[in-house]
């Protein structure tokens, strides 16, 4: 499977609200309010050959439609499979009290999407605690477990 990031900002000046609009694109998994909640993958998007959004289900099946604002539709978000921190510097913010470690998020899709996993002071000190505890054991463990 090839590698797929997900690095999409908001477009500039889009404000985001409880409100917002769904603006699903080809391929998405969306949740249709006015199907009870019924999940589709969008097929179809609204453009000059098709007035409304389509969907079927993600197994197959009969298609259906959604309103051309979007308005009952909400991603459904891919569950997260685990995190790894990435070979990068972690960041000090002595204002914030914070520290920001850059870390990869792996989806259940395949997919990864980068991200910041935020920790307190207290945070960075319990977790050298048992990152220390880690490596111990790991030693301990003996040569051919290295």
């Amino acid at each position: 499977m090839a590698k797929q990031t997900s690095k999409q900002p908001a477009p500039r000046g889009a404000e985001l609200s409880a409100g917002a609009p769904s603006r699903p694109r080809l391929g998405d998994l969306a949740s249709d309010l006015a199907e009870k909640g019924r999940i589709g993958v969008v097929v179809a998007v609204p453009s000059a050959t098709s007035a409304s959004y389509h969907l079927r289900p993600p197994g197959g099946g009969r298609e259906w439609s959604a309103r051309s604002s979007g308005d009952t539709l909400h991603p459904v978000p891919v569950s997260v499979t685990h995190v790894s921190p990435l070979k990068r510097d972690v960041i000090y913010d002595h204002r914030a009290q914070q520290a920001a470690l850059p870390v990869m998020v792996h989806h259940e899709d395949g997919g990864i999407s980068e991200s910041v996993l935020i920790l307190t002071p207290g945070q960075v000190e319990l977790y050298r605690v048992q990152l220390d505890h880690i490596i111990k054991k790991r030693h301990q463990g003996g040569e051919g477990e290295r």
